[in-house]
């Protein structure tokens, strides 16, 4: 992959959700838990995160077009919260690529790469932590892929999640080898 240059901005639910209905309804988006959402439940969804005050939904763009779907949550306050013992600086994260017909190969990393840096740039976080489903695959090599250590399985209403955890030394560590 060549190298890019993405930027981030706040998902408009009412602008992006026919956009993002079809990226999250999609086969390939399965572990997103959202397949059988309709527009309504999309646009309705992404309006509640937009009022919360711990968890925040930006669009990431490439080339000023929307390319890949990002979350950031407190997890003392939403996903997690009772389940594990946040640390201060500690943020949750999802992130979605959307399918494609015509895939490029590291692209899902670069986008990871992305959201990881943008996640750091602000210095109160110290440590990202993810739950993705334990069944992708997939996902959990990308995470390993740029630092994140599987601490271990946590059910949660549903799904059961890997619970992982990636530092900012971490990070930094493995995108520079």
């Amino acid at each position: 992959m060549t190298d890019t240059t993405f930027a981030f901005r706040p998902v408009d639910p009412p602008g992006d959700a026919p956009l993002l209905h079809s990226w999250v309804t999609h086969p390939k988006a399965a572990f997103w838990m959202m397949r059988d959402a309709g527009p309504a439940d999309v646009e309705r969804a992404y309006a509640e995160i937009a009022a919360d005050p711990y968890h925040h939904a930006l669009l990431g763009l490439r080339d000023g077009r929307p390319a890949f779907l990002m979350e950031r949550y407190d997890p003392a306050h939403r996903e997690l919260a009772g389940l594990y013992e946040p640390r201060p600086g500690d943020v949750g994260m999802h992130f979605l690529t959307p399918a494609t017909d015509t895939p490029e190969h590291g692209f899902t990393r670069a986008v990871l790469t992305a959201v990881m840096t943008h996640l750091f740039e602000d210095p109160a976080v110290r440590r990202v932590v993810v739950e993705p489903d334990v069944r992708n695959t997939a996902v959990h090599a990308l995470n390993a892929a740029v630092g994140f250590l599987a601490e271990r399985e946590l059910r949660k209403p549903e799904k059961t999640a890997l619970l992982s955890f990636c530092t900012r030394e971490r990070f930094t560590t493995a995108v520079a080898a």
